[in-house]
């Protein structure tokens, strides 16, 4: 369950399979911008074949309530590994390497994530990462309705100017996010993480992260 979505484990009797069902989490009528913003999701995914990014099966309407079928992957987050898992650093960068492959690919399909993190990474049993949660994508090139917009994403991963709520920003925010993703994968903690969502968010915009090596000190020189 998230802010705006559930997600429930079922089965899609027509094809025999086991799928990751997601609903708006809204009882009664959805707004006009409740639905949109379901549906951009749903279109931003389906748009995409690749095996490091989950897919979309299906995609429907039901009693006024918009819902898609998701690959089901079973092996957890990347978020639920790291509480339990020191990562050596080699292992991490060659997943974060699978990732950005993944990322550049939704780039080229003019798709924006805004919301890279350990917990939208999803593992299959075999450890093969994938893409997830594309509720707050964003076309590359649309523009806003007004010069900024409010801000939107996960704060100890967003860069500077996705942390200013500005309506330009591009891939580069998506890389970032994955370098604090890997940050955290080698170190052990998110680059920042203040006591409040708006210390997180100054934090963001006005301090330089501290150096890998200085918290971890076996990371190799070259992945710092």
């Amino acid at each position: 369950k998230g802010g705006m979505g559930i997600v429930y484990k079922a089965r899609q009797i027509k094809l025999d399979r086991v799928v990751a069902l997601k609903m708006v989490l809204a009882r009664g009528s959805l707004s006009k911008g409740e639905r949109e913003k379901f549906n951009d999701e749903a279109k931003a995914v389906a748009q995409m074949k690749h095996p490091n990014i989950l897919q979309v099966h299906d995609y429907g309407e039901r009693i006024g309530q918009p819902f898609f079928a998701l690959e089901f992957v079973e092996g957890g987050t990347l978020q639920e590994k790291l509480e339990s898992y020191s990562m050596p650093p080699r292992e991490a960068a060659l997943l974060v390497e699978t990732l950005a492959k993944a990322l550049h690919y939704a780039h080229q399909k003019g798709i924006l994530h805004r919301d890279i993190k350990p917990a939208n990474v999803l593992l299959t049993t075999d450890g093969v990462p994938k893409i997830s949660d594309f509720g707050l994508a964003k076309k590359l090139g649309s523009e806003a309705k007004t010069g900024n917009e409010m801000v939107v994403g996960t704060p100890m991963y967003m860069p500077p100017e996705q942390a200013q709520g500005r309506a330009d920003i591009g891939p580069p925010a998506d890389i970032y996010s994955l370098g604090a993703t890997l940050y955290e994968m080698i170190v052990g903690k998110p680059p920042f993480r203040g006591s409040t969502v708006l210390d997180t968010l100054k934090m963001v915009q006005n301090v330089e992260p501290v150096a890998p090596r200085q918290l971890q000190p076996a990371i190799p020189a070259d992945l710092q």
